[in-house]
């Protein structure tokens, strides 16, 4: 069987374990349906997710010229603390940054590699966390915008990590922490203007993922320098596939390429 299509970061299905699909535009795979099955991964071109050219991916999935133009690759993306759509204030779009921005937001701590602290649209939970492969994590305060969202992560930033090492979540050499426990323990940093919307007695999300074998030295899949690449799959953590000889493959690090995968 042979599929071929961009990749974008995998689709998810909260359940016992995770579910993953690979979508593409004529197609999708269960992810979880190949464990344990020899899949060969073929790199194919560039087509970046927004003008669709065959030209190099610089960030996010987008050609260098579409990332510093597009409202969905600006600054705000990566550091909600600078969005500006609640001040009416127009960054590169603000018809789209008002979409965006003015929607609940989330900020949560989520243990992944260790414990973190991160921002999310609500409507993303537990979509994100999936995403960044936490196997537990829990919501703090619930703000109407992302700038809120964005001032209250930046404040708790100084007690608590805010990025998750990939080597160790892949590992899965994690402890169990208490996330309440976490919770309670950094409300006192929240900013004034967030500490109306802090969230009390609510509990932790445990998350599933579908690994039959953990790798105890992963070693990353640069597709585009390798061309193509069989392995094994053996597990599905946060974005990443992984494979029995310890190789892993980034989705998410490598959309807009296109790539086909045979059976």
């Amino acid at each position: 069987m042979n599929y071929q299509g961009v990749l974008t970061k995998m689709e998810t299905e909260f359940s016992s374990p995770i579910q993953y699909y690979l979508v593409f535009e004529n197609d999708f795979l269960n992810m979880n349906q190949l464990l344990n099955k020899e899949l060969t991964i073929q790199f194919v071109k560039y087509q970046c997710l927004n003008c669709g050219l065959d030209k190099p991916i610089y960030r996010q999935g987008f050609c260098k010229s579409c990332f510093f133009d597009i409202p969905q690759a600006a600054d705000w993306i990566m550091r909600p603390e600078l969005s500006t759509a609640h001040l009416d204030k127009e960054d590169r779009d603000l018809e789209y940054e008002k979409k965006v921005q003015l929607q609940p937001h989330i900020v949560y701590l989520a243990n992944s590699s260790n414990v973190k602290v991160g921002v999310t649209r609500k409507s993303q939970v537990p979509t994100r966390w999936i995403d960044q492969g936490a196997h537990e994590a829990i919501e703090i305060v619930e703000v109407p915008n992302r700038y809120l969202a964005g001032i209250t992560e930046v404040a708790l930033k100084d007690y608590v990590a805010d990025k998750t090492n990939w080597r160790t979540m892949l590992k899965n050499d994690i402890a169990d922490e208490n996330l309440v426990e976490w919770r309670d323990r950094l409300k006192q940093y929240i900013p004034e203007e967030a500490t109306a919307y802090f969230i009390e007695n609510n509990t932790e999300t445990n998350l599933e993922f579908p690994v039959y074998k953990y790798p105890s030295t992963p070693k990353s899949l640069n597709i585009k320098k390798a061309q193509n690449y069989t392995g094994k799959l053996v597990g599905i953590k946060g974005q990443y596939l992984i494979f029995e000889d310890q190789t892993v493959f980034n989705i998410r690090a490598n959309e807009g390429l296109v790539v086909a995968i045979s059976l």
